[in-house]
């Protein structure tokens, strides 16, 4: 017995040195390098000290960059309330009611109206969390630790989401004004709901899995799934509310005035209403610009959906060029649309402006940030974090952008009365998504997408949900 820890512990010794001696970490010589570069001088001591007791972005300004802009927009749609995603993650929602309710607007000449955001995040909230549930189902013979399994249990379900969910969601569920279901706590504070039913979805995906590997029959996981959701149900009516199956309403002029009578809707009417009678699936196309892609190719991303049988984001990868062109053509018709950005990059969240040069990182620390935007997609550096709702363009004497306008879902009062002003430079750097009404996509661009997509896995780093 003694000689067997003898021979254990030599081992352990002997493995333990192995790992030692293997090359790529720290070594002390190594470090000495590396300490021996960081000699300060007066003005770099001074550098510590500011950093140390300020905010990066107020020291990295860029003074010569942050004097008054011009706000003049040579295109500029029709100007609408400005609404407030709070503490959520669903700017998605927001951008799209945003497009929807000046669309109306415009078919009716006169006719406003303020959707309900929490009536629609009910019902993605329990597709969600169907779709997970039987994302385990389908995945259930593979092990805990396959890559796709895991991405079931790491996020059950989410706030973010793409113009996709809007359409999908709208089209199968309706839509109701605002005063029909208002905002809770727990639709402007997220968070904590999003935690509870999260843990309770794991709990069940494992339930679900013991039935997968023990070869339940597919009515006895539906019958458990269905008894699952049902409790998912109970929960989001405790912090969402009862989505109303019937509400009376009236619309309103431009003026607040209503017209006509009221009426009693269903969601689906009301949404027949607001629609004219058409889906909203159907009527309109995804681009985006992703460099390091081939383009006009259309490309699917799996499992970037809101409803289980419903439709995976796809999108045509096309030049900033051609994007450029169909957005101006579509506000030129006094239409908004659906746009997405990496938008805290060298946001000036004060004046609600965003420009490459509003700040100068480099000087502030000795260095440079040299990656383009094909090196920051790939390596996860840059991606598509937040839906705004693009309203305007500023062009030159030659057709040229100049600039561009967002309607944000941040308040009233933050930036430019609600909005976002950017040059054009920064959105050729920092847009990624679109979507186009059919009518003003070029033959060529809709050629592409009615192709057979490119299957692209949740893993890329196209896979980022709006939020």
């Amino acid at each position: 017995m003694k000689k067997q820890l003898f021979v254990l512990a030599l081992s352990s010794i002997v493995f333990s040195h192995a790992v030692a001696q293997k090359g790529g970490g720290i070594s002390q010589k190594m470090l000495g390098e590396i300490q021996k570069e960081q000699r300060l001088s007066a003005a770099d001591r001074a550098l510590v000290n500011a950093i140390g007791a300020n905010a990066i972005d107020n020291l990295a300004q860029n003074r010569a960059n942050a004097g008054v802009f011009d706000t003049h927009f040579s295109i500029e749609t029709k100007q609408q309330s400005i609404t407030d995603q709070q503490s959520s993650g669903r700017c998605w929602m927001f951008s799209g009611m945003n497009v929807l309710r000046n669309d109306f607007n415009q078919r009716t000449d006169s006719l406003v109206v303020d959707f309900s955001q929490a009536y629609l995040f009910f019902w993605d909230q329990l597709e969600k969390a169907n779709l997970m549930l039987q994302g385990v189902i389908d995945t259930g013979t593979k092990p805990i630790d396959d890559q796709r399994v895991q991405f079931f249990f790491h996020s059950p379900i989410g706030d973010g989401g793409t113009f996709c969910g809007v359409a999908d969601l709208a089209d199968k569920y309706g839509l109701v004004p605002r005063e029909a279901m208002p905002e809770s706590f727990s639709t402007d504070n997220t968070s904590k709901a999003r935690q509870l039913i999260s843990s309770k979805l794991r709990e069940y995906g494992l339930q679900l899995r013991e039935m997968v590997q023990k070869g339940k029959k597919a009515s006895a996981l539906e019958k458990a799934k269905t008894r699952m959701l049902s409790q998912i149900y109970h929960m989001l009516q405790y912090t969402i509310g009862e989505p109303p199956q019937k509400f009376t309403y009236a619309f309103r002029n431009e003026k607040g005035q209503t017209v006509g009578e009221a009426k009693e809707y269903t969601p689906k009417s009301f949404y027949d209403e607001i629609m004219g009678g058409k889906q909203l699936n159907g009527t309109f196309i995804m681009v985006r610009t992703a460099p390091r892609r081939e383009y006009y190719k259309t490309y699917e991303v799996e499992y970037d959906r809101h409803t289980y049988d419903g439709h995976n984001w796809k999108y045509v990868n096309l030049p900033m060029a051609d994007i450029e062109q169909m957005a101006i053509a579509t506000l030129r018709a006094g239409r908004k649309l659906y746009s997405s950005y990496d938008v805290a990059k060298m946001l000036d969240r004060k004046r609600g402006y965003a420009d490459t040069e509003n700040f100068d990182y480099g000087s502030l620390f000795g260095t440079t940030f040299g990656m383009n935007k094909a090196e920051r997609i790939s390596t996860f550096d840059s991606g598509s974090t937040h839906a705004m709702t693009l309203t305007a363009v500023d062009l030159d004497a030659n057709g040229k952008a100049t600039k561009w306008k967002v309607e944000n879902s941040w308040g009233a009062t933050w930036g430019q009365k609600g909005c976002l002003i950017m040059t054009d430079r920064w959105l050729r750097e920092y847009m990624f998504r679109l979507v186009v009404p059919n009518e003003y996509v070029p033959a060529k661009v809709m050629e592409a997408y009615k192709t057979q997509p490119v299957m692209v896995m949740p893993e890329d780093p196209l896979f980022q949900e709006d939020e």
